[in-house]
């Protein structure tokens, strides 16, 4: 048995309705690890090139790691992965909550899923059983109604559930996976995924404990981050207190022209103060939540009664949700964003994509690209609070205008045409999120190249590294240089996004919390501590740059090329008001940085394509044989 791991891979293919175990060796452990590195491992390795990404081929991975049940802060996180329907490309997500840590003591550290159901059902997986039951009673049900079902039918106190709502079940090209009612594995439409697989949940709940190589150590370093996560740097005080958007933050950002106002058009929002989490606590606070084991209790959770009546069970809305839904769509009132917010998870829907198609079917409306008569009657003008909430409800369930939107903002504009590609803010697909690339540029140039789009986990929050400081001391261990200017592009900077960006990556496969301020050394200890491994920062870099380029190489064989490696039309040109009226980024400055990133990860300058020499190093020489993709390239 290797430590901190099962040891096992469960396997259910839904269209024969066959249950497996794989238990791959140690070493396939410690060069994929886990999480990120599992999901890009089997997408490239068994999903053909071409396959629908709505088709049976697809495959939908839920990966673990050996951080995952621990009893510390920020591990119970799971990743999932598969082809995804927005993009056409490489996708992977993660999420946190209780879920992950009942799918790892059920004995499993992955699950794969593959085929598709004759009728709809739903996953059983326990310690002692993994059943395919019947979920036909379920099609149709909320998020809410699907767990509170599948919990009283069971009757297995404490299950968790990983689940979807309608807009799993419509294959809206943006739906998620909704851990324990509130948590989002938001980003690719990996819950059209699911719902196109006919599976409407998977219901977890184990006893197992992995053995621990030093478990005076992760008792060690859980004591200390205990005691002191509220006084280290990047999050502490605030994060606990109410969660991701306090106030001074998003008062900060709409000062720079960071908030993405008007679809990114304007990126200054006059009633900030009214949509930050201060505000939703103060007025609508029900309190703070962990996920499993973690004391930062990071999670908002708000009610409401008339006239939206809001169940605390279901969460409250972090930065991304209140800017998305709040900002983007020029709304400022807050119990119409926390509403659309849970809307959102109970349908199932990423809150980033959903605010960001709504903005874009705005901006339309307004210059008369769609019309009352596209729209079913709806007033859908920046700021219209009710007519925002209607749409979210109208892409559920692929309604009217709704079911364009759906598609998101790119299959949008290029089914409405006219020009409104102008206004699809998207990389690759994939709808920018709540951090304007013209303000934050270093972000940008990983946004451009990250395999799924634009993506605000994966780098350098620019911001965070302009000035000495606490926070730049934090992330000196994985290389950062500096401080530099936010709208710095220079190769220092470059160099910067990519030691962020294979950390990032080694953290998802870990798999760790980003919000839980460990430095990457104390990651490392933790694995060392789990595996019993001589693990080493060199080590955890070098998984992040195999999930990198393994996902480079998944999406040359979809046929997405450097061409795509580039921001929306909008980031070259500024802002109508706010700090970014002079604003805009260097296109060919940030062609330059795109290369400059190319070069230091191995790949060809020019083309983007990783080179044999690095796929060697990288110990993927099996990629040449088993999953070519250079053909695809040259074309």
């Amino acid at each position: 048995m290797i430590a901190g791991v099962a040891n096992k891979i469960l396997r259910v293919n839904l269209t024969e309705g066959r249950i497996s175990v794989d238990e791959p060796d140690e070493a396939f452990y410690r060069k994929y690890l886990g999480g990120a590195g599992f999901v890009s491992y089997f997408l490239l390795k068994e999903v053909p090139p071409g396959i629908d990404p709505l088709g049976p081929e697809n495959k939908l991975i839920f990966g673990l790691g050996p951080i995952t049940g621990m009893a510390m802060p920020g591990a119970t996180r799971n990743c999932i992965g598969a082809k995804s329907p927005l993009t056409g490309g490489f996708s992977k997500t993660e999420v946190g909550g209780f879920w992950p840590m009942e799918l790892k003591k059920s004995g499993y550290d992955a699950l794969i899923v593959e085929g598709k159901a004759e009728k709809p059902c739903y996953l059983l997986i326990t310690d002692e059983t993994v059943e395919i039951r019947d979920a036909t009673h379920l099609w149709g049900k909320n998020v809410m109604e699907t767990h509170d079902t599948i919990t009283e039918e069971t009757g297995i106190r404490g299950i968790r559930t990983a689940a979807i709502g309608a807009g799993g079940e419509n294959m809206v090209r943006y739906a998620c996976v909704i851990n324990d009612l509130k948590d989002a594995a938001g980003r690719g439409g990996l819950g059209a995924v699911m719902g196109s697989k006919n599976l409407k949940a998977v219901a977890s709940r184990g006893r197992w404990n992995p053995e621990v190589a030093d478990r005076d150590k992760i008792r060690e370093l859980t004591l200390y981050m205990n005691r002191n996560y509220y006084d280290l740097p990047l999050f502490g005080k605030s994060m606990h207190d109410v969660g991701t958007g306090e106030h001074s933050m998003m008062l900060g950002g709409n000062n720079i022209g960071n908030m993405p106002t008007h679809n990114f058009g304007v990126n200054y929002l006059e009633g900030t103060e009214n949509i930050t989490a201060t505000k939703t606590m103060e007025t609508y606070g029900a309190g703070m939540e962990a996920c499993a084991a973690c004391a930062i209790r990071c999670k908002k959770t708000v009610e409401i009664g008339e006239p939206y009546n809001v169940d605390p069970r279901n969460g409250g809305p972090e930065y991304e949700s209140l800017a998305s839904l709040g900002a983007a769509c020029g709304v400022d009132d807050l119990a119409a964003v926390i509403k659309a917010n849970e809307l959102a998870n109970l349908h199932s829907l990423d809150s980033i994509s959903l605010g960001v198609s709504i903005a874009f079917g705005m901006e339309c409306f307004e210059n008369e690209i769609l019309t009352l008569e596209d729209t079913g009657g709806v007033d859908l003008r920046f700021g219209n609070a009710d007519a925002m909430l209607q749409m979210v409800d109208m892409i559920a369930h692929r309604q009217g205008i709704g079911d364009v939107l759906a598609g998101g903002v790119r299959a949008a504009a290029e089914k409405l045409g006219e020009g409104s590609d102008e206004y699809a803010v998207h990389v690759k697909g994939l709808e920018l999120p709540m951090h304007d690339p013209r303000v934050k540029q270093g972000l940008g140039i990983v946004y451009s190249v990250e395999a799924q789009g634009a993506d605000h986990c994966a780098g350098l929050h620019d911001t965070a590294a302009t000035q000495e400081s606490p926070g730049l001391e934090h992330m000196r261990g994985v290389g950062v240089v500096g401080p530099l200017p936010a709208d710095d592009l220079s190769g220092e900077k470059v160099a910067n996004q990519r030691a962020v960006h294979l950390w990032a990556l080694f953290r998802d496969s870990a798999i760790a919390c980003s919000f839980v301020p460990w430095t990457i050394q104390q990651q490392v200890e933790i694995i060392r501590a789990i595996t019993g491994w001589q693990y080493t920062v060199a080590e955890a870099l070098l998984t992040g740059e195999r999930v990198a380029t393994m996902g480079r190489i998944f999406n040359i064989r979809e046929g997405i090329t450097s061409a795509a490696d580039t921001l929306p039309k909008r980031m070259f040109k500024p802002t109508s008001a706010g700090a970014l009226v002079d604003g805009g980024v260097d296109p060919d400055k940030m062609q330059h940085a795109i290369s400059m990133f190319y070069s230091m990860m191995g790949w060809d300058a020019e083309t983007g394509v990783p080179t044999p020499e690095k796929i060697a190093q990288l110990g993927l020489s099996w990629i040449e044989e088993e999953a070519p993709f250079r053909e695809a390239a040259a074309v």
